[in-house]
């Protein structure tokens, strides 16, 4: 097994620094730049047929060049966050992707032109019909929309604005570092770090931790908060300009699902509170305390926990994707030897983890920090499973890869299911057992509770946002009400600086990134009961559902493919109680 540091000189080499970079930059500049001449040359008539092909293929050609070169900067970014001159490379991606969102909306905005008499002849085109549902989305989009010259002014005028106040929480995290004594030493923790003490083995180690992380993130507060302000503002002020009055329109039609799926699977995660409240109490007294911290949820439950190397890691997810999927198995084999993977433990780099694609090198790279915990080996098999997703789609033409962020949070998880299961089925002790039934029950809190704080939390800021700016002091009692509501006050502390610490909040691209992770967690709960009853003939439906992600709503991918209604609460409340029927097993084991 290869150092666990990835490979970007395949795709570009020289790094910040590379030429070949520069130069695809470049062309996919001057790309954009001449499909947005022609679509402002156009005229205010309706385009002929010819015409039509014509942008539909600069664009797609366009938005592949995006992705490429997005991805790439995002990681240079990650893995090294004082790398000054990718931070150059990301105002420049940013305003490449303000010049491809003029041109998209005035594409959008042709298309609305054609009559419906027209559009239906040009769209029963053969080679359109694998683009047929985006082209028709945009269409209809375009229609709720400002004029395009408007929507094109809010596109350039966000890349120093809106984008970047997003891009500020990377200076932010840049200045915090903890320090830590280390064999009498004291080092400076990077944010990354130090978030993987926060669910160390040892009590005392992620006491110590969750009061420096709280008060590091404290002093970072106001600038966190000079930032949310202005995201939120500035979508509040556009929203109001398009005359919308509801802050989950464009997240919803962005994850092409309706508010009455959302209010279903909402209603059904209140059901799990109780039985997960249950788990959380057993779960305190087996870390000998009366109820847990709000850092003591990710904990795991033995006071020493043996360290899983990278290399053995890699072996437990393969041999684990094996039991559903040859083409599953082969991609992540590919992923390890071809060097996809950073997971170095280091200073400098980003906290978290993520998983990007490269569609035109019909690739993936994923990012994370390992230090051989059992949640790192989730991690690394959630964003497998995103790879997974990414290769599916890559024979698609571009318009059709462009799943929303619900469905392709399906995948992931359901990727860290299969590793889970196969593990709980040899585990070889009550103990073994007992630690694993822990694993699943955290991703249970994680999805039913900590994610449904996140949209309490946000959904109350854009409702105050409205009438003016909020204190860092303001931020952080709506953080903790929203804790406290949606864990059932189960816990005995809380992090109030959350909002502060979360890059979540402050994405530009997708607004409400939270919601569609309890959606992917569910839905592939729903999928892990369907492929454990139809055996090996599923992996095939599976392959097939993840192909249809971007070219249908959430609602019509499962009735065509499972043959359940969404915006019902039948297939939440079923996932639901799958979901948390661990916490009958975790009790039997802590009894016995």
């Amino acid at each position: 097994m290869t150092k666990p540091v990835w490979n970007l000189e395949s795709l570009f080499a020289g790094g910040s620094s590379s030429l070949d970079f520069a130069a695809f930059v470049g062309e996919a500049e001057a790309g954009c730049a001449a499909l947005l001449k022609d679509l402002q040359d156009g005229g205010e008539t309706a385009p002929d047929a010819e015409r039509l092909a014509q942008w539909t293929g600069k664009l797609q050609e366009t938005l592949a060049r995006l992705r490429e070169a997005d991805s790439f900067v995002g990681c240079l970014t990650a893995q090294n966050m004082n790398d000054r001159r990718a931070v150059g490379w990301t105002e420049r991606i940013q305003t490449l992707s303000a010049r491809y969102k003029q041109a998209s909306d005035l594409f959008d905005a042709k298309l609305a032109l054609v009559p419906d008499s027209d559009w239906q002849a040009w769209t029963a085109r053969p080679e359109l019909a694998a683009v047929l549902f985006p082209l028709n989305e945009k269409r209809d989009f375009a229609k709720e929309k400002l004029p395009p010259a408007l929507e094109a002014v809010a596109s350039e005028l966000a890349v120093d604005g809106y984008h970047g106040w997003g891009e500020h929480y990377n200076t932010v995290v840049g200045r915090i570092a903890i320090p830590w004594e280390v064999d009498g030493k004291t080092v400076h923790l990077s944010a990354g770090q130090a978030a993987n003490k926060l669910d160390d083995s040892s009590q005392a180690v992620r006491d110590e931790m969750a009061a420096k992380w709280e008060k590091a993130w404290g002093e970072q507060a106001d600038l966190g908060a000079d930032a949310l302000n202005r995201i939120a503002g500035f979508r509040l002020k556009l929203y109001g300009l398009r005359g919308w009055s509801d802050p989950l329109k464009e997240p919803l039609a962005i994850n092409r699902m309706s508010r009455q799926t959302l209010e279903a699977m909402w209603a059904a995660v209140e059901t799990s509170v109780e039985p997960l409240k249950r788990y959380l109490a057993l779960k305190a007294q087996l870390l000998g305390k009366e109820k847990p911290s709000w850092h003591d949820v990710d904990a795991p439950i033995a006071s020493t926990q043996s360290k899983i190397p990278y290399e053995e890691a890699a072996s437990l997810i393969t041999d684990a994707f094996s039991q559903f999927s040859p083409q599953l198995t082969e991609l992540a084999k590919t992923a390890f030897a071809d060097r996809w993977i950073e997971a170095e433990d280091r200073p400098g780099k980003r906290p978290g983890g993520f998983c990007t694609s490269f569609p035109i090198g019909r690739q993936s790279r994923i990012f994370m920090t390992y230090s051989g915990t059992p949640g790192n080996v989730s991690t690394l098999a959630h964003e497998l499973g995103h790879a997974y997703h990414a290769r599916l789609v890559q024979e698609l033409p571009p318009l059709a890869q462009e799943y929303a962020m619900n469905v392709a949070e399906t995948a992931s998880t359901f990727a860290e299911a299969i590793v889970s299961d196969a593990l709980l089925r040899r585990a070889g002790s009550d103990e073994e057992k007992l630690a694993l039934l822990d694993e699943r029950l955290t991703r249970a809190v994680a999805f039913c509770m900590n994610i449904r704080a996140r949209f309490l939390f946000e959904t109350r800021f854009y409702a105050r946002r409205a009438s003016g700016m909020l204190e860092a002091a303001e931020l952080s009692e709506l953080m903790t009400e929203a804790q406290k509501e949606a864990f059932g006050d189960a816990l005995g502390s809380w992090h109030p600086h959350f909002w502060a610490s979360k890059l979540h909040f402050y994405l530009t691209d997708v607004p409400f990134y939270n919601f569609p992770y309890t959606f992917g967690y569910l839905f592939s709960t729903g999928l892990a009961a369907v492929a454990e009853r139809e055996g090996a003939s599923f992996a095939g439906r599976y392959d097939a559902l993840l192909r249809d992600t971007a070219v249908m709503t959430v609602e019509e991918l499962a009735s065509r493919h499972l043959g359940v209604r969404l915006d019902e609460p039948g297939f939440w409340n079923d996932a639901v109680a799958r979901a948390v029927s661990d916490v009958d097993a975790f009790t039997a084991l802590c009894k016995a």
